[in-house]
């Protein structure tokens, strides 16, 4: 049994819903589809809780009307494929297929999702109401959509699916917004709920990034939270594969908005994989990899525009050479904050750093890099919406202060160990670039530098000419 969750992009209107069949069609009936929301919708369904925490209401409604339309617009198309349905479906297939689109189940089950939308937003608009547990309500309506049109367009041509209510199998904890999965509850939850249907010979269609709490409340598990949800998935059913279905050909030796010829890499271990989704690598989200890990279920990250292509396979171990540096490949991500703590008294003291990562743990906040010297420690957030809460927690015992407009640039490898003189050929190649800090971690796999947002694209450049074109073996 394969997991095969499909992005935005692959469901984004009905010639990527068609593709999407018949990528499904060969796996079926031994498989899970995971969707994320259509192309766009997310981002719109945010704009919707904005705006009705700003009480306008016009504009929020609008907006509903809008992605109502839209979903209509590619369910009916795909109500009436362009080619006849399967032998699978036979009869009920063809009923559905003379049955006007309006006064079918999916049609109406689309207007209840758009309905009830509707009426939580005036409900809001009235209350001012703008807490992360009803943007968490309104953001799930694109997921809840999304794979209710995938499992009826699945069935209409020919491969028997079912929608699978994504809060009936994850549960999550009540940090909206960015809810964590109750992995022990969710796992035997889709093992209940989907289990029944794969030894029926149906496919089962849920919709990722949503769950909900112990209490039935809707919830989220942040942006790319529906890889997360592909992962958990095939981790509790016991996948042979998971597959990312994105719109790229696998994971990139760099980001292709910063770098002209990026490569494909063929192997990456999961160790490389985190790494990369982690410091930045868009195509994978960094929780995505964890399950698959503890359960050693290989991940593959493929094209829906490309099937044909064969994508990236992550698995434990790569076994097979990166670059002739051990530079597999290289992340980066702006919006970097870096965070300077200094104490001359206290930065040495016993406790000085638990006290000082009990306040990032406190309010939420993760921390990627962090470096160390005398009298200062200094990390970086990517997530600024508590610092000025971190700060004020943090001046009580020492002296602060914040830099933003940084990114990071983090070189990847499992060969990267076996070359000592690495991390000083790293930094060679960035003579003249000011960087703010410098970070290799334990295992070695990584060099992480931290350096304004400005210099970025330059610095990428010249690392990835030196380090992965020059003598890669990735592509």
């Amino acid at each position: 049994m394969i997991v095969l969750k499909f992005g935005g992009t692959s469901v984004k209107n009905q010639a990527a819903i068609e593709r999407l069949i018949e990528i499904v069609r060969p796996a079926a009936p031994r498989a899970v589809v995971v969707v994320s929301a259509l192309a766009g919708v997310t981002d719109r369904l945010l704009g919707i809780a904005t705006a009705t925490a700003a009480g306008q209401a016009d504009e929020a409604m609008s907006s509903v009307a809008a992605l109502r339309a839209r979903h209509h617009g590619v369910a009916e198309r795909l109500h009436r494929p362009a080619f006849a349905p399967g032998p699978v479906a036979g009869a009920e297939a063809a009923a559905s297929i003379s049955t006007p689109y309006i006064a079918t189940p999916l049609a109406q089950e689309i207007d209840r999702e758009f309905d009830a939308l509707a009426e939580t937003v005036l409900a809001l608009v009235t209350l001012r109401e703008n807490s992360p547990r009803w943007a968490d309500a309104i953001a799930a309506t694109g997921e809840l959509v999304s794979s209710r049109i995938v499992a009826a367009a699945l069935t209409a041509h020919g491969v028997p699916a079912a929608w699978v209510d994504a809060r009936r199998v994850i549960v999550t904890d009540d940090e909206f917004s960015s809810a964590s999965p109750q992995m022990a509850e969710t796992m035997a939850a889709t093992r209940v709920v989907c289990g029944p249907l794969l030894d029926a010979g149906v496919v089962p269609v849920i919709g990722g990034f949503v769950g909900a709490t112990a209490r039935g409340i809707t919830s989220t598990l942040g942006r790319g939270g529906s890889d997360f949800t592909g992962a958990i998935v095939g981790a509790a059913l016991d996948a042979s594969e998971i597959q990312i279905w994105t719109d790229v050909d696998g994971m990139l030796t760099a980001d292709p908005r910063l770098i002209d010829d990026p490569q494909v890499v063929t192997h990456l271990s999961f160790a490389e994989a985190s790494e990369l989704a982690h410091f930045g690598a868009k195509v994978l989200h960094p929780a995505t990899i964890q399950p698959a890990v503890a359960r050693e279920i290989p991940v593959r990250i493929l094209n829906s525009n490309n099937p044909s292509a064969p994508g990236t396979l992550i698995t434990a171990n790569a076994q097979v050479p990166g670059s002739a540096s051990g530079v597999t490949a290289i992340a980066s991500k702006t919006g970097i904050t870096v965070v300077d703590v200094t104490s001359t008294r206290m930065v040495m003291a016993h406790g000085f750093l638990r006290r000082l990562f009990e306040v990032f743990e406190r309010h939420r906040t993760a921390v990627d890099v962090v470096t160390t010297s005398e009298a200062s420690v200094s990390v970086t957030v990517d997530d600024c919406r508590r610092l000025p809460l971190i700060m004020a927690e943090l001046s009580a015992f020492a002296d602060v202060s914040s830099e933003g407009d940084m990114a990071i640039i983090c070189a990847v490898g499992d060969q990267l160990p076996s070359n000592a003189a690495a991390a000083g050929e790293i930094l060679s190649a960035l003579r003249g670039v000011p960087l703010r800090m410098v970070s290799q971690a334990a295992s070695r796999r990584n060099v992480t530098i931290v350096l304004r947002a400005t210099d970025l694209r330059a610095a990428l450049s010249r690392l990835h000419d030196r380090f992965v074109i020059a003598g890669s073996s990735v592509s």
